[in-house]
This record gives C-alpha cells, sequence and structure tokens, in this order.
C-alpha cells in the first residue's frame, strides 16, 4: 500500500516540480515503485519528465471530474518503476467545476484508492494556490512536503499554509502530518542563503531535511530535454542531494 506524500507550497517557483520528478527518479533507483501525480495544469511535471499529453488527451482532470479510472491513461516514464498520472492545461477549470460536486474535497482520494496498491510511493505535485485542488491532495495524503528556496521571502505564507493544513487535519484528513521542510536553491557563497538555512531551522525544529538541495544549472536544464538528473546529470551535487533526500524518505516514510 503506497505512502501518499504531497510536494505543496503556495509560492510559486520554489522547486516543487524539480523535487517531485527527482525524488520519485531516487526512489525508483533505491528499488521503490513509485506513482507520480500531476495536479497542476501547467503540466510541468508530465513534459518534465517527457510524456506528451495533448489537451484533449485523458489526464487526472477526468479521472477528477468525470470519474474515468486513472489505470487507462497513467503513463510509463523512461525509467523502470515510475509512472505519472499526467496533467494538461483542461485541469485548469477543474477547480471551478469541482466546487458544486459531492465530496469534492476526496475526488482525488477516490482516484488513488484505486491504483494504491500498485504503488510504494504516490508523490502529488500540488499546484501553487491554496485553492480546491490543493485541499484534494492533502485529504488524500499521509505527509506533506514543504520546499522552501533559500531567498528573501522564503518563509512568507508558510503560516498560511501550516493554518491550511491544522484545518484539513481537524476536518478533513486526521492522519495528516508534516513530513518535513526541504531548502531547495541552496548557494553556499550567498550569506542569505544560509540566514534562510538558520531562520527555517529555528521555526520548524526537528521538521527540516538535512538534504539541502544546491542552486545548479542542470538542475534547471534536465526537464528541458525530458529527464531527471539521475539521468541528465547523476554526479552533480544537487543529483547528490536528491538521493540522499530519498533515502531519508525511506528510512522516515
Amino acid at each position: 500500500m503506497a505512502r501518499i506524500i504531497s510536494i505543496c507550497n503556495q509560492k510559486g517557483g520554489v522547486g516543487k516540480t524539480t523535487t517531485a520528478i527527482n525524488l520519485g527518479a531516487y526512489l525508483t533507483a533505491l528499488g521503490k515503485y513509485v506513482l507520480l501525480v500531476d495536479l497542476d495544469s501547467q503540466a510541468n511535471a508530465t513534459i518534465g519528465l517527457g510524456a506528451h499529453v495533448g489537451d484533449g488527451d485523458m489526464n487526472v482532470y477526468h479521472a477528477l471530474v468525470d470519474d474515468q479510472n486513472p489505470q487507462g491513461f497513467i503513463k510509463k516514464t523512461s525509467l523502470f518503476g515510475f509512472d505519472i498520472l499526467p496533467a494538461a492545461q483542461s485541469l485548469a477549470g477543474a477547480s471551478i467545476e469541482l466546487v458544486s460536486m459531492e465530496n469534492r474535497e476526496f475526488r482525488l482520494k477516490r482516484v488513488l484508492d484505486t491504483v494504491r496498491t500498485n504503488y510504494d510511493y504516490i508523490l502529488i505535485d500540488c499546484p501553487p494556490s491554496l485553492g480546491l485542488l490543493t485541499v484534494n491532495a492533502l485529504a488524500a495524503s499521509e505527509k506533506v512536503l514543504i520546499p522552501v528556496q533559500c531567498e528573501y521571502f522564503a518563509l512568507e505564507g508558510l503560516g498560511q499554509l501550516m493554518k491550511t493544513i491544522e484545518l484539513i487535519r481537524g476536518g478533513l484528513n486526521p492522519d495528516l502530518h508534516v513530513l518535513g521542510v526541504l531548502l531547495t536553491m541552496y548557494d553556499k557563497r550567498n550569506q542569505l542563503s544560509q540566514q534562510v538555512l538558520n531562520e527555517v531551522m529555528k521555526n520548524f525544529p526537528g521538521r527540516v531535511f538535512q538534504s539541502v538541495i544546491p542552486r545548479m544549472v542542470s538542475v534547471a536544464e534536465a526537464p528541458s530535454f525530458g529527464k531527471t538528473l539521475l539521468q541528465f546529470d547523476p554526479d552533480s551535487k544537487a543529483a547528490r542531494a536528491y538521493r540522499q533526500l530519498a533515502e531519508e524518505i525511506i528510512r522516515i516514510a
């Protein structure tokens, strides 16, 4: 039975999709079966894994809104054991369509229950908002991984995310817990990066991953080739950091 982990932060550009793709790749490299659910209508995770889905093609939208069985359109990636439930632009309308639906917060949970026994981990790449799609992700998950970039205003909005998580724990999903905060885009030459690191550790004692993802060109380049760091630049510091993160998660989740 898969452990379900949402990768969530309502701020954009913090490394959610990069983390989802590369964590999935390294969990797979360590012998786990992984499904990545792309819940963002920009479909960056889908594209970054080389899965090309046209707007008319079946995707996660059809599972959420039309009750289609996702088994038919889960795609295999180029890494054995790593699958993706893809997104397309049509997902942008799902938030509005879900509003009037019965059990609207549990639509994704119901979808994932149909495939959960096929995987060790299901990772959900959440959209950069705290809307109904993110609520669905958190209602379906046991754990939340929060990427935080080592930049000014890094902690802005985290309080709101924590409140949302507490609200969901109080009502929709009492089993939801924060797995940890992951620092991304770290530059050891930059004093601000160190300040953010210290601030996050002070605010989230015992909840910050030892793995810290460095700022590197190859991290941004790999998705444009439809590849993970494991395939594109496996000897880089960033690749080693994601491998360490996967090892940490296997130990604690």
